[in-house]
């Protein structure tokens, strides 16, 4: 049976975009999948709504930084959007929501968190019949993404799996596949023909400098500073769309165009990734994973606090990279790097390390694979599983208090995971969810919980357990 998938992103910065393109693109390619189609979420909604994802979000990371960490520390609560949030992103969803329904998707998988949470809520109200998997795009694992019910969540390394486990969330529905790349770094590359194309020498190191699709202004802080290093180089300069800031780098090399490349937006990044010796810029989720692939060390410059900072201190913890903290060093960081050969290449082998060229065909095969049915939490689950990922402890603690410990619902006979619950809410309803032994739901025992006003979280979740079926076996994993 062939599968219509939708993959669902959002258009701020390229990385999630990036990520959903190539999705589509391994997607189109199995025999199994009867039409494919990626909708960019802000493009259906308002200019005002927009402006508030994508522009303000821009000027906050260049005007106070600070802010944008303290509001990635804020939301890096499971479960913990506020309401007037939830509410704003429902009212100017509409064009979404029916873009959705209209579909009919079998498969949906969203590399932003913003989708993601409303196909949550359009499952909840039965209004989409489709497994729904989130893909996230940078290395470490923030709760703003966190929504239920959901099929699958795909992320980048094993230690972020570790944390969602350690927090309440049930380990096989939680699988490390990295983030997603094109196929085209998995491809040899004719060295020389890039050179020649650039008029490079192949005999001197080659800088990337890049500005980011957006063309960050910190770049010509960098460019500036490599022009009185003491070591012999080139570079590329990549400037992305900011056509000013293309001019003025341009302007500011002018004395030295035999060792300078300026460009503005390309697309020809994983042919200059590919051949380069160290790529300086920032750590986005998107372009470390494809420096990574390329076997590219990275110097990290002005990482965006939140995402970018974690991002960077994964790399740095795993050799892959090196941080300039001042800008005033720059140059100097540089040529210390390429006073040692020996650790560049060190720096390089690591990186390839710890690529992972497969993490489409991962994502897309399983999520085409995925048997339906979602993954509820209770209300109380969700009060435990926050509390554990603000206080940093594990809601499978057996010691902690049954309102701050969960438990796994399986399905006895495949033992997938169905359901998470708190042993409050075993306690407050031991004649339906004994601890010990399995539970057997039926269409009549359902009908009795439904007379019972306090068994009403716990009547949904086991409903959706049961779907379709006229009797499903439930244990506990406590």
């Amino acid at each position: 049976m062939t599968k219509r998938v939708l993959i669902l992103t959002a258009s701020t910065g390229s990385g999630h975009n990036i990520a959903a393109s190539v999705l589509d693109s391994y997607a189109r390619q199995l025999s199994d999948v009867e039409e494919v189609r990626t909708i960019d979420v802000l493009e259906l909604t308002s200019d005002l709504y927009r402006t508030l994802f994508e522009d303000a979000y821009f000027r906050l990371v260049n005007v106070a930084p600070w802010l944008v960490g303290w509001s990635y520390d804020q939301n890096d609560r499971a479960f913990g959007l506020p309401q007037a949030l939830s509410l704003l992103d429902q009212l100017n969803s509409t064009r979404v929501v029916k873009a959705i329904e209209s579909y009919r998707p079998d498969v949906v998988l969203s590399t932003h968190f913003l989708p993601a949470r409303l196909v949550s809520l359009l499952l909840t109200r039965g209004h989409v019949r489709a497994t729904a998997s989130v893909i996230t795009t940078d290395y470490d694992f923030q709760g703003l993404w966190l929504s239920t019910p959901f099929n699958r969540y795909y992320v980048a390394r094993d230690e972020t799996r570790a944390h969602m486990v350690e927090i309440g969330l049930p380990a096989d529905r939680i699988t490390v596949a990295g983030i997603p790349v094109r196929s085209v770094f998995s491809e040899p590359v004719e060295h020389q023909s890039v050179f020649a194309r650039y008029v490079l020498r192949p005999d001197l190191p080659t800088l990337l400098i890049s500005a980011g699709a957006a063309g960050g202004a910190y770049t010509r802080t960098v460019v500036a500073q490599t022009l009185h290093m003491r070591n012999a180089f080139q570079a590329v300069v990549v400037c992305g769309h900011n056509e000013a800031l293309e001019r003025e780098i341009t302007s500011l090399v002018a004395a030295q165009t035999d060792r300078y490349r300026v460009l503005g937006y390309t697309s020809d990044m994983p042919d200059l990734m590919r051949v380069a010796t160290l790529f300086v810029g920032k750590p986005g989720g998107l372009t470390a994973s494809e420096c990574m692939a390329a076997g590219l060390p990275m110097v990290l410059i002005n990482p965006i606090p939140g995402q970018e900072v974690r991002n960077s201190d994964f790399l740095l913890e795993e050799g892959a990279a090196v941080r300039c903290n001042y800008q005033t060093t720059v140059g100097y960081k540089i040529d210390s790097l390429l006073d040692d050969p020996d650790r560049v290449r060190r720096m390089a082998a690591s990186a390839r390390r710890l690529a992972r060229h497969g993490a489409a065909e991962v994502i897309v095969a399983t999520a085409l694979t995925e048997p339906v049915g979602s993954l509820w939490i209770s209300r109380d689950a969700q009060r435990a599983i926050r509390f554990a990922s603000e206080e940093g402890l594990s809601a499978r603690n057996p010691e902690a208090e049954a309102h701050r410990r969960v438990a796994t619902v399986t399905d006895a006979a495949t033992g997938r995971s169905v359901a998470v619950v708190t042993h409050a809410d075993l306690q407050a309803h031991t004649a339906y969810l004994p601890v010990n032994g399995p539970i057997t739901v039926t269409p009549a025992m359902l009908d009795e919980l439904g007379h019972l006003p306090a068994a009403a979280d716990l009547l949904v979740l086991l409903k959706h357990a049961l779907g379709a079926g006229e009797r499903i076996t439930l244990a506990l994993d406590a």
